[in-house]
């Protein structure tokens, strides 16, 4: 709801493609320099208690945002900082609530918890979107932002009724340095056959593809000519389709063929980014950004349920870390650089070309199925 809220308030105060990418960029990017630090300090402390403080960060910054609202001093500079604020939470809270997920499920389920565990983020990202958009054409932006601070409030309280096995709950500290521990993190996915690879090709994807649904609001007032409902009935639906992509996967229930699967949504991501920025027709936009959201959900849990597979214990925290790094960093990379680009080349060509790119990526992946394929989805980890 804040999503929706946030970009649609920027793109009022500044009417400015450029500026509702550095607000994507501001509020994603801080994950490039702290996710690995983040997935280090998640190896070594008690993860439950590391998520809630994060959870309480940000429902800090939602309140600081309304206030600034209603007291009619909100810039747009009061937003990248708070944007900014609220992504280092994030980025600190997402690796350690991931790695609890093996604790509540035995591991032979561990695929199918994964991607019901996105299946919650992706129900807020269809109910959200759909209640913001009503509630800010009705009453503005305040209402949505406040029900954010709010649901971050009840998410802390209620992550102390989790019953974890302690050696879950607290990760395995090290002799070292968090900075050696995330240095070392680093090395081991550069050199493990599967992980490097699979890593590669979601920051590609990333940066080329996911960039798009970080800054919507230019290509509904744009290409299409709508106002925030707009906004919000592109949002819902993908969505809702991004559920049904993670009920595909969660009732597939097995890691057999899981690479490809990863791999392939990328491809069909691309098609779908192409044809939705190519439109101007908002029927044909709905339809394509079904297939990107349905896409992206696949592509993500087939992809964090590989590295929980075939990441060793010890790493775990630290894989999972450089994977929320890429989720977050490389679409605001991508947003800020078609953001920055549009005043020249528009909001279509910079992106057309990135899909072709993106294209080019999945077929070098592909190139080396046989290779990740065996090792990501080696059984004997789950056993």
């Amino acid at each position: 709801m804040q999503r929706v809220a946030t970009d649609w308030l920027a793109w009022e105060l500044t009417h400015s493609a450029f500026w509702v990418s550095v607000l994507a960029f501001c509020n994603l990017a801080p994950s490039v320099i702290v996710s690995p630090l983040a997935g280090a300090v998640a190896d070594r402390m008690d993860r439950v208690r590391l998520t809630m403080v994060s959870q309480f960060v940000a429902a800090g910054q939602a309140a600081v945002l309304v206030l600034l609202i209603v007291t009619g001093l909100i810039r747009i500079e009061f937003m990248i900082a708070l944007a900014a604020c609220n992504g280092i939470a994030e980025t600190f809270a997402q690796p350690a609530r991931q790695c609890l997920v093996p604790g509540l499920v035995p591991r032979t389920y561990l695929p199918g918890a994964v991607a019901l565990n996105s299946l919650t983020y992706n129900v807020a990202r269809f109910i959200g979107p759909a209640l913001s958009g009503p509630m800010i054409a009705a009453w503005g932006v305040v209402p949505p932002i406040a029900c954010n601070c709010v649901a971050f409030l009840y998410a802390s309280v209620t992550m102390t009724m989790l019953r974890l096995d302690p050696s879950i709950r607290r990760g395995h500290r090290g002799s070292h340095s968090v900075l050696h521990d995330a240095v070392e993190g680093i090395r081991y996915a550069a050199r493990h056959t599967g992980i490097g690879p699979i890593l590669l090709f979601a920051a590609a994807v990333g940066v080329m593809l996911r960039a798009v649904t970080e800054i919507l609001p230019p290509y509904v007032a744009d290409l299409f000519g709508r106002d925030a409902r707009g906004l919000a009935t592109l949002a819902s639906t993908m969505g809702l389709a991004a559920l049904v992509g993670g009920f595909t996967v969660a009732i597939r229930g097995r890691l057999s063929g899981l690479t490809r699967l990863a791999v392939g949504a990328g491809l069909v991501l691309a098609l779908a980014t192409a044809g939705f920025v190519a439109t101007h027709r908002f029927e044909v936009g709905v339809l394509c950004i079904a297939a990107m959201g349905a896409a992206t959900t696949i592509h993500g849990i087939s992809i964090q349920t590989l590295l929980q597979n075939s990441a060793s214990p010890a790493m775990v925290g630290r894989m999972l870390s450089l994977w929320g790094m890429i989720t977050r960093a490389a679409p605001a990379i991508g947003a800020l650089s078609y953001g920055s680009v549009a005043g020249w080349f528009g909001l279509q060509l910079p992106v057309l070309i990135g899909c072709v790119l993106c294209a080019l990526a999945w077929l070098l992946a592909r190139a080396r199925l046989a290779r990740m394929a065996p090792v990501l989805e080696a059984s004997e980890t789950l056993a």
